[in-house]
């Protein structure tokens, strides 16, 4: 399975913060944004990523990910010259996916929590179909929607409703056969000119291929749009990191744990790190 992260866009609404650096680039307590969902795919077995980004950050990127050598995986990225869409992504992922099943992220989403590594597990393996988190919260008409019946079988999809049907959101992760490609290139763009997600998840949907993975009490989603959120989640990751002692999505630690880097390599990436609580932390791993 491919992966992609999406860390395009404009920020518009993290101006001016954003007007200067990309909004995946900011940091979330003590690591740049995108650590988070480059996590999420690591947790879930993916080893070849591509991070589709602006001409403007694609430098950034390459100056913060490299080659992904680090973390013991292979990282490409692509340039998005404007904003498409969030299905936009499949097509300019076309070559890069190839006859591969695929996982989307969103770069402002973060996940964590326990169970989370076992309910990616039932999406990794996919062979047809494609599979949606859904995730209960109390203001639902900011995201789309997904509505069951009293079976929990799907039975509807809404981006952004005034009047929601549940309350239920889709998270910014999807799960996808090989079809994605062919089906994305059948949609047309919405009213705002983009090739829109929910547009996608229906054709699985009509298709009765579409399942919906719900996310939990245990696991916390957080999604960093917005200056408010970025604080609540800085928030979050150092309490927790504080009372545990433990990090989130910290990208070494993974690689280190899948036995995709060796002790050389881990010591090796503490100290381009320099005398931080990061790098410390990542000589401990070792302990």
């Amino acid at each position: 399975m491919k992966g992609i992260i999406l860390a395009g866009g404009t920020g518009s609404r993290l101006y001016p913060i954003t007007k200067s650096v990309c909004k995946q680039l900011l940091p979330i307590y003590d690591k740049p944004m995108i650590y988070y969902p480059l996590s999420v795919l690591m947790l879930a077995g993916i080893k070849d990523i591509m991070v589709i980004t602006t001409p403007n950050d694609h430098d950034s990127f390459c100056r913060l990910l490299g080659d992904g050598s680090q973390f013991g995986i292979n990282i490409h990225t692509m340039i998005q010259d404007s904003p498409g869409g969030i299905a936009q992504a499949f097509l300019l992922g076309n070559d890069f996916i190839g006859n591969d099943t695929c996982s989307l992220i969103l770069g402002d989403n973060i996940f964590f929590g326990q169970g989370l590594r076992y309910q990616l597990s039932l999406s990794i393996n996919i062979k047809f179909g494609a599979n949606i988190f859904g995730y209960h919260t109390l203001n639902p008409e900011k995201y789309g929607v997904v509505n069951f019946d009293e079976n929990s079988n799907i039975i509807s999809l809404e981006e952004k409703p005034k009047n929601p049907k549940s309350n239920y959101a889709i998270t910014g992760l999807y799960f996808y056969d090989n079809r994605v490609i062919d089906f994305v290139k059948e949609l047309k763009p919405s009213l705002r000119g983009e090739l829109e997600i929910t547009d996608l998840n229906n054709i699985y949907l009509k298709d009765g291929s579409l399942s919906c993975c719900i996310l939990g009490r245990g696991i916390a989603w957080l999604d960093t749009g917005s200056a408010e959120s970025i604080l609540q989640a800085s928030q979050f990751v150092q309490t927790v990191q504080e009372r545990q002692g433990l990090f989130i999505s910290c990208p070494e630690e993974i690689a280190f744990n899948q036995g995709w880097i060796d002790e050389n390599i881990l010591i090796k990436n503490a100290n381009n790190l320099g005398d931080t609580s990061y790098s410390n932390y990542l000589r401990k791993l070792i302990k």
